[in-house]
């Protein structure tokens, strides 16, 4: 996949303040503050940065940790993980593969009868587009 690349700039006239902080500098928005609820209509979760597909709404789970979570990305290709040693522990960053933007982390702690883990994503790294 080509990556999108786009200067600070350029990326500050597309997004909202909390958009940028959150995707472009790693920023973490306050817990239960987005949409993080559990629904049963079918479609598309897609980076805020460059429309790309990252999840489904279908594999979204109520964790009760008050951020959209995950048990699986849209395809495997879609995020890309790397190690985060922020805030005085490790943990799994992910990002979409497309753009680089920052969208949350995954954890070993989700539902056990599907992947066993959970993508805990900041929901405004992501748009929903009902019925895809």
């Amino acid at each position: 996949m080509t990556k999108l690349e786009k200067s600070a700039e350029q990326w500050r006239e597309q997004l909202t303040p909390e958009q940028y902080r959150v995707t472009r500098e790693k920023g973490t928005e306050p817990p239960f503050s987005g949409d993080y609820n559990v629904s049963n209509a079918h479609g598309i979760y897609h980076c805020v940065c460059c429309n790309a597909p990252l999840f489904e709404n279908e594999h979204k789970f109520d964790a009760g940790c008050g951020w959209p979570s995950f048990d699986r990305p849209f395809s495997p290709n879609r995020v890309e993980e790397h190690t985060d040693n922020s805030h005085g522990m490790q943990r799994t960053e992910v990002v979409c593969a497309k753009c680089d933007a920052h969208l949350g982390h995954v954890f070993p702690d989700g539902p056990a009868e599907t992947t066993g883990l959970r993508y805990c994503i900041n929901s405004v790294a992501i748009e929903f587009h009902p019925g895809e």
